[in-house]
């Protein structure tokens, strides 16, 4: 993976091509504040997408059993064939 150091004013006004070329290119960016480092930006990778949706899901999930909107495991099993 390709680092390119930037400066955070050149990040701020140039940010839609800088996301872009980091998404095409696999290029990380490391913006700089007075020669110190504020942030770092990656693309995503599938692997990273997966892991994003599946906490999202175990979110999803807790909620709903802390609501009650829970099955009983007999009925469970029932919907999927068991």
């Amino acid at each position: 993976m390709v680092t390119k150091l930037i400066g955070v004013k050149e990040f701020r006004q140039h940010m839609a091509k800088h996301a872009l070329q980091a998404r095409r290119y696999g290029w990380r960016y490391i913006v700089l504040s007075r020669n110190e480092p504020l942030f770092e930006v990656k693309p995503l990778s599938k692997r990273d997408a997966v892991l994003e949706k599946l906490a999202a899901d175990v979110a999803e999930a807790r909620l709903e059993v802390r609501e009650g909107k829970t099955l009983p495991l007999e009925q469970a099993l029932r919907s999927i064939g068991l």
